[in-house]
């Protein structure tokens, strides 16, 4: 039994744990409270109160908060245009055709090309200026993990998105980049 909890103090106390679950217990201060939320990985979006210089914009960019609005619109837009797309070789170059000549609301499609090469630019942005402000420093070194595999899947989507479309172009592109 004794083995037991000294694993389970190790494990509580080492790096991994701390880095995800941050403030030592129950908060007794203003102060403490405040360093808990702050520092939390699931209650950083909305904290109980903030410094004025923590949420200036030209400390934060805003890059956390629009990267989640165009998810959101391109979550939308994917939806819509699941409806009109079929992802097999003989039927998608003709479907993304259709989609802009015939479809009404034809520019669903642009809307959601164009908010995918700004999610790609923006999650790109908010990942140097959190590299910028050493952000990713302890204790929030589990947050830059979670960013940069955010950020992977953001480009690995991205790529397959672009490849959706199976034109001879992009075809070539794909097999390019998956053979180098």
């Amino acid at each position: 039994m004794a083995e037991k909890k000294n694993l389970l103090q190790r494990l509580a106390e080492g790096q991994i744990w701390t880095s995800i679950f941050r403030g030592g217990g129950v908060p007794k201060s203003r102060r403490q409270r405040m360093m808990v939320v702050l520092n939390s990985v699931f209650l950083h979006l909305h904290p109980v109160r903030l410094p004025k210089h923590a949420v200036k914009l030209k400390f934060t960019w805003c890059m956390g908060g629009l990267s989640f609005f165009i998810f959101l619109i391109l979550t939308i837009s994917g939806i819509l245009l699941m409806f009109y797309y079929r992802p097999t070789v003989e039927y998608a170059f003709t479907d993304i055709i259709d989609l802009t000549e015939q479809v009404p609301l034809g520019m669903m499609r642009e809307l959601h090309r164009w908010a995918a090469h700004a999610m790609v630019l923006i999650v790109w942005l908010h990942m140097l200026r959190v590299f910028m402000t050493g952000s990713y420093k302890p204790p929030r070194e589990f947050n830059w993990g979670v960013g940069v595999l955010l950020m992977t899947m953001t480009m690995f989507l991205s790529f397959t998105g672009y490849l959706g479309c199976y034109s001879r172009n992009k075809y070539g592109s794909g097999t390019s980049l998956y053979w180098t």
